[in-house]
């Protein structure tokens, strides 16, 4: 898998937090839910996809 560089992650952040700001609070967990699914399908393994959300569950 190739990772982004930081302009890219900057901008997939940005994308990312106006789209939050676009939905409001109230819709702002199933936006995530979808765009977390759509994205799992597009990268096809399920293994990667486990560990991307041990991950994002650290230190939170």
């Amino acid at each position: 898998m190739s990772q982004l560089g930081l302009a890219e992650l900057e901008a997939v952040y940005d994308a990312l937090a106006a789209a939050i700001n676009q939905v409001g609070t109230e819709q702002e967990s199933l936006f995530l839910t979808k765009l977390v699914l759509l994205l799992a399908n597009q990268l096809g393994d399920q293994t990667q996809i486990e560990q991307a959300i041990t991950t994002a569950l650290r230190d939170l």
